[in-house]
């Protein structure tokens, strides 16, 4: 029997990685102590889901499998379609050949802390970022469409090393001379879009919380600039700030 303290064993699991569970359970799984016994058995259930994570990730991996004959594959991906007020943001990524990032998913799957999580990740592995955007003039000037295409082309052209190829979620974007692969749903399909959707979703994210410290009243920090019921009723009652999208809220004024 160990003559460690299970206190300390406790720490020791809250301390180690999910690589090092096995060696852990390995350690440990002799000790006929209860509290161990507990903790063995609460090790076993985190290697359970680190190892279904492995298979999730690797099949994210498909696409950048299929492609792997190009040498810098990009996803692309943004956020801020729908919204009432702010920019509509596109970031392309350029992940390493044997990306070893866990837990990407469409942005929209994570939770708030789990996506600033994979943010700093993601920013700190990928061989190239590049962030585009469109502001609400542009969107009012040439359509939330055509700004989101604008958007894209600014992210890829901020790519070093340029892509060779990029995975798109769903579209198709005009302007763009490299091969292109669109993908239904694919920020949950790819790990490459499903990066670009989680740093476009922060990088606005962050924004709209500024914004919400310049132009108080509307909820930006909440809702992001979307049309919640709070937002509309603000908007309804104090008029449009600056960064409102006119094309999309004449309905309410």
């Amino acid at each position: 029997m160990s003559a460690e303290k299970i206190g300390d064993i406790k720490e020791q699991l809250k301390s180690i990685t999910d690589s090092q569970l096995a060696q852990f359970i390995e350690a440990y799984g002799s000790d006929e102590r209860g509290g161990v016994i507990k903790l063995v058995d609460s090790a076993k259930k985190r290697l359970d889901k680190y190892e279904k994570e492995l298979i999730r990730t690797e099949g994210l991996k498909k696409y950048e499998r299929e492609y792997a004959s190009y040498a810098h594959i990009c996803g692309i991906d943004e956020v801020g379609r729908g919204p009432l007020a702010g920019p509509v943001v596109a970031c392309a990524v350029i992940l390493p050949k044997d990306c070893d990032i866990l837990y990407i998913n469409d942005s929209k799957k994570l939770t708030a802390a789990k996506r600033d999580e994979l943010y700093d990740v993601i920013m700190e592995k990928a061989v190239s970022v590049g962030i585009g955007m469109a502001s609400h003039e542009r969107i009012d000037e040439i359509n939330i469409l055509q700004a989101t295409y604008e958007a894209m082309r600014q992210a890829i052209g901020k790519l070093d090393p340029a892509p060779d190829l990029t995975l798109n979620d769903a579209v198709t974007i005009p302007g763009v001379d490299i091969k292109q692969v669109p993908i239904i749903k694919g920020d949950a399909k790819s790990i490459s879009i499903g990066a670009a959707s989680i740093v476009a979703k922060v990088t606005r994210d962050r924004m709209m919380v500024e914004y919400d410290n310049i132009y108080p009243g509307y909820g930006f920090a909440s809702n992001k600039g979307y049309g919640s019921a709070e937002h509309i009723k603000a908007l309804k009652k104090i008029g449009p700030s600056p960064i409102h999208r006119a094309s999309f809220i004449h309905n309410f004024i």
